[in-house]
């Protein structure tokens, strides 16, 4: 039985038994929500998730384009590939750069 993490995304399909899940293990989401394109899944259990947005130059009066990457935590119970368009939700670290986990794909 999947639990109500308290974001609007849908419930997955499939069971998982991982312990870092927010659906069906206990890990808690609270923060800053991201959607951003899956750059690699090549980590056993993480992906890269990278974001482009445009940074206001007060000088230039203009805007340039920058962009960042996140890594974040897979659940079992989601398929992702590369390419894909997921939406990352902040948790506690779960490794050294791993402060967000993948709660749905759109």
């Amino acid at each position: 039985m999947a639990r109500d993490i308290g974001l609007n995304v849908p419930l997955p399909e499939k069971e998982c038994s991982d312990v870092n899940c927010p659906f069906h293990g206990t890990l808690p989401v609270h923060g800053q929500v991201i959607t951003g394109k899956v750059v690699s899944d090549r980590m056993n259990g993480t992906v890269v998730v990278g974001r482009d947005y445009l940074h206001f130059v007060r000088k230039y009066k203009r805007y340039e384009k920058r962009s960042s990457k996140y890594h974040a935590h897979l659940p079992e119970c989601l398929d992702v590939k590369v390419g894909d368009t997921v939406r990352i939700a902040e948790c506690r670290p779960l490794s050294k750069t791993t402060n967000f986990v993948v709660v749905e794909v759109i």
